[in-house]
């Protein structure tokens, strides 16, 4: 534990030595704007609160945008992050829109499908990226195929062309296509959000279905094998609930594969998780599980449970610390870290 509390001393010094009224980096000139924005993470994590190691977690995004006329933007994207690095990509997202205040949003490049734009997450206020193929796993590899994340993904690594239209009596919907990859033949997502965010209870509602034909080594999740099948079909749900200065969250993904062929890589993922704020500090509890191989009767399914007690105490608009307690199926473990956002 004495150097555990080393690396707390370090990220209090570090965070004392960062302005408190750091800004986003932006640029406008007339009809041309100009945004760069992302975090950086740094921190250790300890697997039977024995023997720390290093975690990092980082994202860049620029955008850039030119305003055509009154009510029609276009606009280039592009995103790298510690996750896409992993996975030896250069980056997380690329891509061209065309905004227009009537008809919607037209994306087109690599970018995630639109089922998953239009999702929901956990509440979470650590920094161990629990609703995007969480950080923890890195260092604790699970003992079987895990669905971790619980919002619906067809990947991000094809072309796609997404459509989603301008809210409307807080209901937005959504459609997207992708292919020319040599991962699947095409895939089809589909979403909707809907928005109550008037009142003393603010409420938001996702939900999301996708066909995917032909997967052929495909996988997002980067804790399942890689799936061979006639075909992939997915359905997700979310809900987010605040009251005052509390936040509930309940999502789950179902995974289906037709005929899959080798290791079994779907089954559901159901998440639940709370939080509370209050002045600069937040605390929450998430809970997260993933049962793979529940279509498939000639293999035994794999069931994984991960729960994990956050708090962060916020320093500046720009800086905050975090820490977390968890358990995996196996593994507790426990996490300190700085987060600085720009």
């Amino acid at each position: 534990m004495n150097l555990m509390a080393r690396y707390l001393f370090v990220a209090c010094v570090c965070a004392a030595l960062v302005p408190v009224h750091a800004n986003a980096l932006e640029y406008t000139n007339g009809r041309f704007g100009m945004r760069l924005n992302g975090y950086g993470t740094a921190g250790v994590l300890e697997p039977d609160f024995d023997v720390p190691d290093f975690i990092g977690d980082w994202r860049v995004r620029a955008e850039m945008d030119y305003l055509v006329t009154d009510g029609n933007k276009l606009g280039l994207v592009y995103a790298i992050d510690a996750a896409a690095v992993d996975e030896d990509k250069f980056l997380r997202e690329a891509f061209t829109y065309w905004q227009n205040s009537n008809v919607g949003r037209f994306e087109i490049g690599f970018t995630d499908s639109i089922a998953r734009k239009l999702g929901v997450g956990l509440p979470d206020v650590g920094g161990l990226r629990v609703n995007d193929k969480p950080l923890f796993y890195k260092k604790i590899s699970p003992h079987g195929p895990v669905i971790s994340d619980t919002t619906l993904t067809t990947g991000r690594n094809s072309l796609r062309l997404n459509y989603a239209t301008m809210p409307l009596h807080g209901v937005q919907y959504g459609l997207s296509v992708s292919g020319l990859t040599d991962h699947y033949d095409y895939a089809v997502d589909a979403g909707i959000k809907i928005r109550r965010p008037s009142g003393k209870v603010k409420t938001a509602y996702a939900f999301g279905a996708s066909f995917m034909s032909r997967p052929d080594g495909y996988r997002t999740d980067a804790y399942t094998p890689r799936v061979y099948a006639d075909w992939r079909a997915q359905v997700s749900g979310g809900l987010n609930l605040q009251y005052n200065s509390w936040m509930w969250g309940l999502t789950a993904r179902i995974v289906y594969d037709e005929n899959p062929i080798g290791p079994i890589s779907d089954g559901l993922a159901v998440g639940t998780g709370i939080s509370y704020d209050i002045l600069n500090y937040s605390i929450s509890l998430t809970y997260i599980f993933s049962d793979t191989g529940i279509w498939n009767r000639d293999v035994d399914d794999y069931m994984d449970h991960t729960a994990i007690a956050s708090f962060r105490y916020k320093y500046s608009e720009n800086v905050d610390m975090w820490a977390s307690l968890g358990m995996t199926t196996k593994t507790p473990f426990m996490a300190v870290g700085l987060r600085l956002t720009f």
